[in-house]
């Protein structure tokens, strides 16, 4: 039976659970599978990792070290702006993200993390840095 190398198309279930058993991630809920191509980077290195060697119907659950998924937190990436810099009748929550365009027009998220009266502290470490993940995959097909 073909096994999944790279620079094949894949067709896979997923889902993502934190080490503490919380589900963070699933593409069972939506319904589709996702499909990507080993070897493009358009999926965690770990994840693309675990695909590889994998045949259509089966399936294994794999713990992800960060290294191999989001890497560490930075904290260089967090920063305090003052209120008045947010777009014009922003409400800003914790939880709320937005889309940040650099002078050199390279647009990363934002994820706001603490408000004051006066400041909000954004956070741009993806929300899952600094976390091992674990995934239980199911490879449905090669393309």
């Amino acid at each position: 039976m073909a096994q999944a190398k790279q620079g094949d198309t894949v067709k896979v279930h997923y889902t993502g659970r934190l080490t503490t058993g919380e589900m963070f991630d699933s593409s069972e809920t939506g319904g589709e599978p996702m499909e990507f191509t080993i070897g493009e980077g358009e999926v965690i290195p770990g994840f693309e990792a675990a695909v590889i060697g994998m045949s259509p119907g089966e399936s294994k659950t794999v713990t992800i070290p960060v290294d191999q998924a989001y890497g560490e937190r930075v904290d260089a990436m967090v920063a305090e702006v003052e209120r008045q810099f947010l777009p014009e009748g922003a409400e800003p929550e914790v939880g709320h993200q937005y889309e940040v365009t650099q002078e050199g027009g390279d647009v990363f998220n934002v994820t706001v993390t603490a408000v004051t009266d006066t400041h909000v502290t954004l956070d741009a470490n993806h929300p899952l840095a600094g976390r091992d993940l674990v995934f239980e995959i199911k490879l449905l097909e090669i393309a």
